[in-house]
């Protein structure tokens, strides 16, 4: 064997993404030194397993920001399963509702609104909204507003087609993966959820993904969400509200956190999921109250219209986009009557029925098209767009829940939506939420965001001159040429606990699956971090001024849950 062939071998072990090449390279008489087909099992074993532990060691550093392959906030928008034609029937058909059929059950202050600034109130009650009005809110809709996180450096733009995945829903389940079973989210779950999002670098932003059901009392249950929410990550925090007092809670808190509301209301690092209809068409009035709170308290809007195809929304998939889309299209109406330019994310959120049951289908293929579909009508208004994906109907972290949320969360970020909500950790159609989905998700939305980046053409990129280099003067490989070493994590994107092994390999590391590693990394995570961004002494005074219920124990090193 080569003295060069074995240095090569060196400089390549230290990375995984040559290990297969590797161990291919090995086996071949082709790259030039006959003597590597006589290698012996036992001289290619020992090589093979001092290569897996460089690269481990190597992969388990930090990549840079700025080498990654994938950032928050690639650019989308190649998918389109709409033409510009039918983008322009379904705005057409949308004002036509609003103009015709309207809303009912408007609370007194939305009529006043509404009326005052030209809509009109039939006799049966339902606020019809003309065309000129909705025109005159999309003129004066925010766009290009940041969405902020405790730490800055978690700060989103949301506007064009760049795309930030993150989580949402409202599970009332927990999984629990060691028994398979489900039991009741509770607050610490909450809290938990929280910590790993804060270290999973494709998941952008943490929207409450279940209900603490230990918290009995609506108003404890809205600000401890929050509280827990916060206090487990820096990055941007969505959270929603059973009535408006409870909303002024939050606020208080958040103000307080902030360092004074003017801090608040000049970086509002949470937003409000704000459900403000009922489907089809009708106003949910302490929803409204709320979401008058929020936008008087400078806090960024979700408007979510959430109709269920073939239930609360029709069968057919342009008319369940129709319906939302004019159910936001007349919230939009309603924040910007309020307070013209406050940051609203669009958000129709069309779901899909089983129409055999008529059950929730959020790992759906038609869920899938529904919301890029959205996506797009969002970058018609060129308005901050928010879209659902990643909500398997599996019940656990399995074969079905890897493709549905595949295939949904790839969609959604070809198509170019700015906030993808409810990509990781989402299962049986939002009612149940996993940790360990977590961790496994974060690696599938690393080949998701890969796939919106596409593949950049260039002089550099087309690699003439590589090709000149290596079959004219070179080994006849690239495996050492610059060019691979330089786009080695600038290029490519590696799982983190992925299994990319050969078989060999792999039975001779005990043949552990991907949710073993997961639960592997989640207690890893979950047992050492507890951040401390909001500190000790902050948090007690928070704690003697709020009815904060989470204990102080299961936020700190050797919570029981986790040591």
């Amino acid at each position: 064997m080569s003295d060069s062939f074995l240095a090569l071998q060196k400089a390549l072990a230290k990375d995984e993404v040559f290990s297969f090449t590797l161990d291919l390279t090995s086996r071949c008489a082709g790259l030039g030194d006959k003597g590597v087909e006589r290698m012996n099992e036992s001289e290619a074993a020992h090589r093979r397993r001092g290569g897996r532990d460089a690269r481990r060691e190597l992969r388990a550093a930090p990549i840079p920001a700025e080498k990654r392959a994938v950032k928050p906030g690639m650019e989308g928008g190649d998918y389109k399963p709409l033409s510009d034609a039918e983008v322009e029937r379904i705005h057409r058909a949308a004002l036509d509702i609003l103009e015709q059929i309207g809303f009912s059950d408007a609370i007194p202050s939305c009529i006043e609104l509404f009326t005052d600034a030209g809509a009109t109130l039939t006799d049966e009650g339902r606020i019809l909204i003309p065309r000129a009005m909705v025109e005159d809110a999309l003129a004066m809709a925010a766009r290009h507003f940041v969405l902020p996180g405790q730490d800055p450096k978690h700060d989103l733009e949301p506007w064009g087609k760049k795309v930030y995945f993150g989580t949402a829903g409202a599970a009332v389940h927990i999984v629990d993966l060691e028994t398979r079973t489900y039991r009741e989210s509770k607050l610490a779950d909450l809290y938990d959820a929280a910590r790993l999002v804060d270290r999973m670098d494709n998941i952008h932003f943490y929207q409450r993904s279940m209900v603490a059901r230990d918290m009995e009392d609506p108003r404890d249950l809205d600000f401890n969400t929050c509280y827990a929410c916060i206090s487990g990550t820096t990055k941007h925090v969505g959270t929603s509200f059973v009535l408006p007092e409870h909303v002024d809670d939050s606020l208080a808190m958040l103000h307080e956190v902030a360092g004074g509301e003017d801090k608040w209301r000049a970086r509002p690092f949470v937003s409000m999921s704000n459900c403000f209809v009922v489907p089809p068409l009708k106003f949910a009035q302490d929803a409204c109250s709320c979401l008058e709170a929020g936008v008087r308290g400078g806090m960024p809007i979700l408007l979510l219209a959430a109709g269920q195809a073939g239930a609360t929304s029709p069968a057919a998939l342009a008319g369940a986009v129709v319906q939302e889309v004019a159910e936001v299209l007349g919230a939009l109406v309603y924040v910007n009557l309020m307070v013209p330019g406050h940051p609203a994310i669009f958000g129709p959120w069309p779901f899909v029925s089983d129409l055999r049951t008529g059950a929730m289908s959020g790992g759906s293929g038609e869920q899938a098209l529904l919301s890029a579909a959205c996506a797009q009508m969002a970058h018609f208004y060129d308005l901050t767009g928010g879209v659902p994906a990643g909500m398997s109907d599996s019940k656990l972290p399995d074969v079905q829940a890897g493709y549905e949320k595949g295939y949904t969360n790839v969609l959604a970020g070809t198509a170019g939506a700015n906030m993808i909500y409810e990509s990781a950790g989402m299962h049986a159609s939002l009612l149940g939420c996993c940790l360990e989905s977590y961790v496994i998700d974060n690696d599938t939305l690393g080949g998701c965001l890969r796939t919106v980046r596409g593949i950049e053409v260039t002089e550099d990129s087309l690699s003439i001159e590589a090709i000149r280099n290596v079959c004219m003067e070179g080994p006849g490989h690239f495996l050492g040429h610059d060019q691979t070493l330089e786009l080695m994590e600038a290029e490519y994107v590696y799982p983190e606990i992925g299994d990319r092994m050969s078989p060999k390999e792999w039975t001779e590391a005990g043949r552990v699956d991907i949710l073993d590693r997961a639960r592997k990394r989640t207690g890893e995570i979950l047992s050492n971090h507890y951040p401390r961004h909001i500190s000790d002494a902050l948090d007690q005074g928070l704690r003697e001024r709020f009815p904060v219920k989470l204990p102080r124990e299961v936020m700190s090193p050797g919570n029981p849950r986790w040591a």
